[in-house]
């Protein structure tokens, strides 16, 4: 269920205006005298509504951060507690790096652990085991991992990572071979609600889809959604799509792999693979018309259909399984001030469960103003 689409709870009235109502309602009930405006115990009232209205504030929150859909930070660690769930801690960022010795020694050359090598002197990456370029060998390729969690060490292609920051006698130079990958922040407070919510699907010992989405969930902070299917009796596939629609790379898959894989995590008759999603690409190309009657924020129109279609595009790809849905795009741009929408692509096209949407190119075209 989305909790999102719940109804709002107010568990006090905390409208200032509401409040002082009721204040100055009371007094004038039991007094029998009638508080104009300026009378001195009217104005004692209105700064005492003030304050009950600021505490009753305090009240409501207070209630609500014991409720899933409302609870942030250390109340949501606490709710999680529960059901034996904890926040996801950041990860570092891995790459693999080339030590190349000096040309004019043939000798052996070790690479000590904890040899740091930097794109930019800002970020730094770290040998993690001691590596040996052999006699008669030019290189050796070491793995290293970030000093800094998060995502600040993720995305240095090959080539950006040159610096040695520790010199290592008869080593002449250093580049990473692939992109750094795998960092992760903190795991924010919407993936770890997501996370609380499907909790209790992992105490069966079933094997329900929403288990294995639970338990795939926990591999990485950045997992934004997981789709299970069983082909056939005794198979599970497992599909998990990264934050921002990406793909999981192999180091995800692997650690998803390894947790769904375990005989706590797993019915023992169950054969386990995890797969990358697939992408389904479209284009967007539409031409809009606006209102002449809002001629004069026309310029404010456009920003927003520019955004809603950014919008249109975020949320396909944020989960699996999403429809490429026209309407939904018309929706986004009518509400962002449109009269009328052309839509030339994409048409409605159903997506798979193991597939996601991912917008190609946007070609967003103004068609001028229309009357009603």
């Amino acid at each position: 269920m989305d909790i999102s689409i719940l109804e709002d709870i107010k568990f006090v009235e905390t409208d200032p205006a509401q409040v002082e109502q009721e204040i100055i309602n009371a007094f004038e009930n039991i007094s029998g005298k009638t508080l104009y405006a300026g009378d001195p115990v009217r104005l004692f009232l209105e700064g005492l509504a003030y304050v009950i209205s600021q505490q009753r504030f305090l009240i409501d929150s207070a209630a609500k951060s014991n409720l899933l859909a409302y609870a942030t930070g250390n109340n949501l660690d606490h709710i999680a507690v529960l059901l034996d769930v904890v926040r996801l801690e950041p990860s570092y960022a891995t790459v693999d790096v080339q030590f190349n010795k000096n040309q004019d020694y043939s000798g052996q050359v070790t690479i000590p652990l904890g040899t740091r090598v930097t794109p930019d002197n800002k970020i730094y990456f770290k040998t993690i085991k001691e590596k040996i370029i052999e006699t008669g060998e030019t290189n050796v390729t070491v793995k290293c991992i970030c000093t800094t969690a998060g995502q600040a060490g993720n995305g240095f292609t090959a080539g950006q990572i040159v610096t040695i920051v520790d010199p290592v006698g008869y080593i002449e130079s250093v580049t990473n071979t692939t992109t750094s990958l795998g960092g992760a922040d903190y795991e924010t407070d919407e993936h770890f609600r997501s996370r609380i919510q499907i909790a209790p699907e992992k105490f069966s010992t079933a094997g329900p889809a929403g288990a294995y989405e639970y338990w795939a969930k926990t591999a990485h902070p950045d997992i934004a959604d997981v789709y299970v299917s069983s082909p056939s009796p005794g198979v599970v596939d497992v599909y998990p799509l990264m934050k921002n629609g990406g793909l999981p790379d192999a180091a995800v898959i692997q650690d998803v792999e390894d947790i769904l894989t375990t005989e706590k995590k797993r019915p023992l008759t169950d054969s386990v693979s995890v797969y990358q999603p697939q992408q389904v690409n479209y284009t967007i190309d539409i031409v809009y018309y606006i209102n002449n009657s809002d001629a004069s924020v026309s310029s404010k129109i456009q920003q927003r259909v520019q955004e809603g279609v950014k919008n249109f595009t975020d949320w396909t790809k944020e989960k699996l399984g999403r429809d490429i849905n026209p309407s939904e795009l018309i929706r986004v741009i009518q509400n962002a001030g449109a009269k009328r929408v052309v839509v030339n692509s994409p048409s409605y096209t159903e997506v798979a469960g193991s597939s996601v949407a991912i917008a190609a190119t946007s070609t967003i075209t103004y068609g001028g103003l229309e009357d009603e």
